[in-house]
């Protein structure tokens, strides 16, 4: 393919870095090519090698310049088909965030599979690392597999309940973390390698943590500060305010609810939604109606009344999926209907209420 033309998307600047950020980023989890597992798997829709492509190159053409992945993510293949697109763009023109956490090894026939496996990934296991050694080696690893010579921002991976599970775990995880992981990032940082540190993870109370502990230039929180979740507005959201760390959004719909609206087999955060968030989508969705506007364009935009967000990366899947985002952004929302939510009692009274989130 040729080379991508950029259009301009209306950009914030991220933390106390000189990073600016498209207020639309692509999330690339739907790009690695797993295999769902059943009906609660987040990845239960991946995009073949041909659509995902279509869909960065879809997403440069919308203006979009923020790419965030991660090594888990297809066990390295939504870096390496991230990276095909992004080498034939001027460096200069675009930001790419990764993660560490996990350090991927080669599938061998005696390799023993852990249970939580996937397939339709590259030939890899991945293994939890948030060790000094760990982090670097991850590091020099998504450079070779994004076919890039630099990486913008490295976020520590899932050091949360959701993913551990176990609290015991998870505080092992924080602590080799904060003394590893944590370490070698603020050296790349302050060398100049990389331009911004952060954390990446499924619950505001592990990025309030990590920000006490150290000096972060931003969050990336998945579901927990959305329409239909506001748990980060306590305490993560003032802490960041206080520390100049911005936040980014990840899953702004909730893995599917808020985009599929309040339908029979709606999911929520990878699962099937409980009657208490239907009440709850569907009361925000009859309001959304009376104004004509979709739930979408309201959970996308949601997130912007508070001037710690910069940017949201939904995962797009599709070409088609990228438009529809993109037009959920220019959708104007009348002041009245945030208005009438926050009065409904349906967004937390402490939650700002966007202004108009133009694209451009």
């Amino acid at each position: 393919m040729g080379r991508t033309t950029i259009s301009n998307m209306k950009t914030r600047k991220l933390g106390n870095t000189d990073l600016e950020l498209t207020v639309l980023g692509l999330g690339t989890g739907q790009l690695g090519g797993f295999q769902p597992r059943g009906e609660s798997d987040p990845w239960l829709e991946s995009s073949p090698e041909d659509e995902a492509l279509a869909t960065i190159h879809a997403s440069l053409s919308s203006g979009i310049t923020y790419f965030d992945t991660a090594p888990y993510y297809g066990y390295g293949r939504a870096e390496h088909r991230l990276g095909q697109v992004m080498g034939q763009v001027d460096r200069e023109k675009f930001v790419v965030s990764t993660k560490i956490g996990r350090v991927l090894s080669p599938l061998r026939s005696e390799t023993p599979k852990p249970s939580d496996y996937r397939y339709g990934g590259l030939p890899f296991v991945p293994t939890f690392d948030y060790s000094y050694e760990g982090t670097m080696r991850s590091i020099e690893d998504s450079y070779q597999r994004l076919g890039l010579a630099s990486i913008d921002i490295a976020f520590i991976h899932d050091v949360d309940l959701f993913t551990h599970e176990e609290p015991e775990l998870v505080d092992r995880y924080f602590r080799e973390a904060m003394e590893g992981a944590y370490v070698a990032l603020d050296e790349l940082r302050s060398a100049g390698i990389i331009r911004a540190i952060g954390c990446g993870l499924n619950d505001a109370a592990s990025c309030s943590r990590f920000l006490r502990a150290g000096n972060f230039d931003c969050m990336m929180l998945a579901g927990r500060y959305t329409l239909l979740d506001q748990s980060a507005i306590d305490d993560m959201l003032p802490l960041c305010k206080t520390e100049g760390a911005s936040v980014i959004i990840a899953a702004p719909f909730n893995s599917g609810i808020s985009a599929t609206g309040p339908i029979k087999g709606a999911r929520y955060d990878y699962s099937e939604a409980s009657s208490e968030i239907l009440e709850k989508a569907r009361a925000i969705d009859s309001i959304c109606q009376r104004y004509d506007i979709s739930l979408a364009a309201a959970a996308l935009q949601f997130p912007f009344g508070h001037e710690c967000v910069t940017s949201s990366v939904p995962g797009s899947k599709t070409p088609s999926e990228v438009e529809a985002n993109f037009n959920y952004l220019l959708t104007p929302i009348p002041d009245d209907f945030w208005e009438e939510l926050k009065n409904e009692r349906l967004i937390s009274e402490l939650a700002p209420l966007p202004q108009s989130v133009q694209a451009h």
